[in-house]
This record gives C-alpha cells, sequence and structure tokens, in this order.
C-alpha cells in the first residue's frame, strides 16, 4: 500500500489524528477567505420532510452570514423568537439550517442584518437533532498548487472530529474536559482561563497569563473583551465564591458536558488513528441505514467504533486499543459520570468509523459534498488540501 504523500501538521497530534489516509499529494491553498467561499445546507430526512405541512410548531430555514447558530439565536430571541436548532453551524460560513418554533403559534416573518428566516411550514411536535440527515457542502479553496478536481478518496476518509470540536486555533477543550473527567476542577478553570494558544495575539496572551493569578483576578475582569464570555463568567464565580466546581457550573448549561464530550473526542481519534482496518467484519457493531447493530454481510455497513463514556460498550475488538489508551490518560470509564458535576457526565455510545459521504463532485478549486450528521467537512478538505498549518488555512 502507497503511503501518503504529505506529513501531517502538529496540530493534529494535539487533538488526536495520526497522519492521512490517501495519498493525493494536496492542493495547498485555503478554504474562508471569504465566508461565501463556504457554504453549509441543512439536509432533512425524508421522514422529516414528510412531517412538515399543517400542526402547531413553525419551521423556518434559517440563512445567515458571519455568525453561529447559538448567536443567531439568542439574537432572534430577543426579537421574541424563541427558536430550536437541529444542529450548530460555524460563524465563518454562509449558512442554511431548520429551526423550530419552542412555542405554538402562527409563523413570523423576521430578519436582522446578516440573518433571515424563510417560513417552511409546521409540524405537530418540534423536529430534533435525530431529523437531520446530514449537510451538503460547497467549498471553494484559494490559492491552490493543485487540482482539486483529480481528488478521489471521498469514500475512504476517517470520520475524525474536526478541529473545530477542539477550539480550533486554540485547542483546549479536550483538556479542560480530562480535567473535569479527572475531578480536578482547578486545574480545568485554570486551562479555561488562561492556557495560550500560538495564534493569540500579544494582547491576548499577556491577558490569559494574567487571567492565570487568582489572587489578581478581580481587578482583570474589566479587561476581559466580549468575545470571551465565558472566561468572563467563570472568573466571575471565582471572585465572589473563589469555588472552581461552582464556576464550571455556572457556565451555560451545555458547556460543562461540551468539555467532556471534547475529551471523549479526543480519544475516540486516538482509537481511530491507531486502526489500521475500517471495513466492517465479523462480530463488529456496524451501521445499517443509520441504525446500530452487528455485523451481518456488510452490504450498506459502516464499521462503528465506540465513544468512552461511564456506559461504555467493551465487547468489540477495540477494547483494547480503548484500555490502552485509557490507562495512559489515568482515567476509568466510570469517571465519565462526573459525579460531583453530574451535568458534564457522558454516556458514552458509537460513532461511524468512515465518513459516510455522496454525492461528490469538484473542480479545480471547489469541492461540493453531502456528509452524514455529525461528520466534520473540514477533515474531507484536509485530506484534499494537505494543509502545512490548518489554522492559518482557514480550518
Amino acid at each position: 500500500m502507497e503511503k501518503p504523500a504529505a506529513a501531517a501538521p502538529a496540530i493534529d497530534a494535539k487533538v488526536g489524528i495520526s497522519g492521512y489516509s490517501t495519498i493525493f499529494p494536496g492542493t495547498g491553498g485555503r478554504i474562508r477567505e471569504r465566508h461565501e467561499d463556504f457554504e453549509v445546507s441543512e439536509v432533512l430526512t425524508d421522514a422529516a420532510l414528510n412531517k412538515i405541512g399543517s400542526g402547531g410548531y413553525a419551521v423556518y430555514i434559517l440563512k445567515k452570514r458571519g455568525m453561529d447558530t447559538s448567536h443567531a439565536l439568542r439574537r432572534a430571541a430577543k426579537a421574541g423568537l424563541r427558536l430550536k436548532a437541529l444542529g450548530l453551524k460555524d460563524a465563518a460560513a454562509v449558512t442554511e439550517q431548520y429551526v423550530c418554533s419552542m412555542r405554538k403559534g402562527p409563523a413570523k416573518a423576521w430578519s436582522s442584518g446578516t440573518i433571515s428566516l424563510s417560513h417552511a411550514g409546521y409540524v405537530e411536535r418540534p423536529l430534533s437533532g435525530k431529523d437531520m440527515a446530514g449537510n451538503r457542502f460547497s467549498i471553494r479553496i484559494t490559492g491552490t498548487h493543485g487540482d482539486a478536481s483529480e481528488f478521489d478518496g471521498y469514500n475512504s476518509i476517517p470520520n475524525h472530529y474536526g478541529y473545530q470540536r477542539f477550539g480550533s486555533a486554540r485547542p483546549v477543550s479536550h483538556l479542560i474536559g480530562r480535567a473535569i473527567v479527572k475531578g480536578d476542577f482547578d486545574w480545568a478553570v485554570d486551562l479555561l482561563l488562561s492556557h495560550p494558544s500560538e495564534y493569540d495575539s500579544t494582547e491576548k496572551a499577556e491577558l490569559r497569563r494574567s487571567l492565570g493569578d487568582r489572587e489578581k483576578l478581580a481587578g482583570k475582569m474589566g479587561d476581559i473583551p466580549p468575545g470571551m464570555d465565558l472566561e468572563r463568567t467563570a472568573a466571575a464565580e471565582l471572585v465572589r465564591h473563589g469555588d472552581a466546581r461552582r464556576a464550571l457550573a455556572a457556565l451555560p448549561s451545555s458547556m460543562a458536558g461540551f468539555f467532556v464530550q471534547a475529551y471523549q473526542s479526543y480519544i475516540f481519534n486516538k482509537t481511530l488513528s491507531g486502526t489500521d482496518e475500517l471495513q466492517p467484519a465479523e462480530g463488529d457493531v456496524c451501521y445499517t441505514k443509520g441504525l446500530l447493530g452487528r455485523y451481518s454481510d456488510g452490504t450498506g455497513q459502516y464499521l462503528a467504533i465506540p465513544t468512552v463514556g461511564y456506559a461504555y460498550f467493551r465487547k468489540t475488538r477495540f477494547d483494547g486499543p480503548v484500555s490502552g489508551i485509557l490507562k495512559e490518560e489515568g482515567v476509568r470509564p466510570a469517571d465519565f459520570g462526573v459525579k460531583e458535576l453530574p451535568k458534564a457526565a457522558a454516556e458514552g455510545g458509537f460513532r461511524q468509523a468512515v465518513i459516510g459521504c455522496s454525492d461528490a463532485r469538484s473542480g479545480p478549486d471547489r469541492a461540493e459534498f453531502t456528509l452524514s450528521r455529525g461528520s466534520y467537512a473540514t477533515m474531507v478538505m484536509r485530506e484534499i488540501i494537505k494543509p502545512s498549518d490548518p489554522i492559518a488555512s482557514g480550518f
């Protein structure tokens, strides 16, 4: 078997990724030179589309540019619209996604700057993430030295969690999660406040250093900018009570759990990176048409790898590698129950080993494809571009 033509960048090891899976030499270049270079459209399941008609809950298509989903929903809430998204979309993109009203009532027209809602119909019950089949991407690459149309490896890319799962330019989310799982809440808060990034400006690097000094933290509260809202919330709680566990509990309801999930993702990435055979075989757990079960004949089946949690499933061929990683990390599956911070607890489950990619087509400087729910377009583009510095290349 030929070896991949490019060496993986240093940041990959930090998030548990080892090497490339394709021998394509890479186009070079970058993505997201402009928001319009990265277009995402959500795809619903056929069953979900059939639900949209009459009912009490309004369904909308949310179109946005240059703003993440959470901030867009907060802005809509200020206009009296309580909406729930099926999935989260990045800020550095032009996106279309389905959102559903949390209250019964007639649809409302609304737009604000680079955000707009268009009414799609009604449903009897609000849609959920399970109603999303995946996402359609159209991505332009600028500054290429190779031809993206020559890439033919769309169906063999490992389903790694992408850089954004870990914090992108500041890959610290899984480190915070590790500290939470180990019950070291002081360490977790210190990482949140002061862990540096090589991409930080001089001013931000100095601010992070100063936030690591708890004795002087009260005097630094006014220096924390709006973009560091998590740090501000945790720091304020530390100043008031001096209790790191309370500081983590004060974060928005899903954040402590998100950090632990990022740590799960890191362990999954390491497991996947150490796996040579990604085709399902007798005895494997597999996904068949989105449903989890055991291997039958391999037709239409995708290998599933366990994600660690307090209910970790050991009876797979991956238990040896996973147990080895957990031993290196100094954690046990039971630790993911996080008894002192229950809302951070993570049950575990399974994730598809190979990205489910369909309808792929590309030109010299553009790639278009549809990915199943939970897969990262950046992991596809990583194989196409082979960036030496993913963050500088727009990842």
